[in-house]
């Protein structure tokens, strides 16, 4: 089985089991792709959302300690917030685990087309 020519981060070589030279992460032919889903994932609609909830939770905070905001109205707007906040973090969960079957399934896909090609004898 041929393995990815790619050095890792800690200086080891990669791991993955490849078709060609190297694995998503190594090939010099996907590094744009690779910034482009880094940057998209930066700005993603998750993370722009938990930027907003910390603002307003810390707004609110300064506003209650100030005493333009009443104790109880802070209370029950940062139990809201909060409960807004779980509803975020669990949706990028989802999506997270969404993203790592399909590329399991990729990869089982991969390992079947491999064993395919060899043969029913390995060959």
């Amino acid at each position: 089985m041929p393995r990815c020519t790619g050095i890792t981060r800690a200086g080891n070589r990669c791991a993955a089991i490849v078709e060609g030279s190297f694995c998503y992460q190594h090939d010099p032919a996907r590094a744009e792709q690779r910034s482009r889903n880094a940057a998209r994932a930066a700005r993603s609609r998750p993370n722009r959302e938990l930027t907003d909830i910390k603002r307003r939770l810390s707004e609110l905070a300064d506003a209650v300690l100030e005493g333009s905001v009443d104790k109880g109205v802070g209370a029950v707007t940062s139990q809201i917030l909060n409960v807004y906040l779980r509803a975020v973090t669990v949706e990028l969960q989802v999506r997270e685990q969404l993203e790592l079957i399909e590329r399991l399934e990729a990869l089982e896909e991969a390992l079947e087309q491999q064993k395919r090609a060899r043969g029913p004898y390995g060959a």
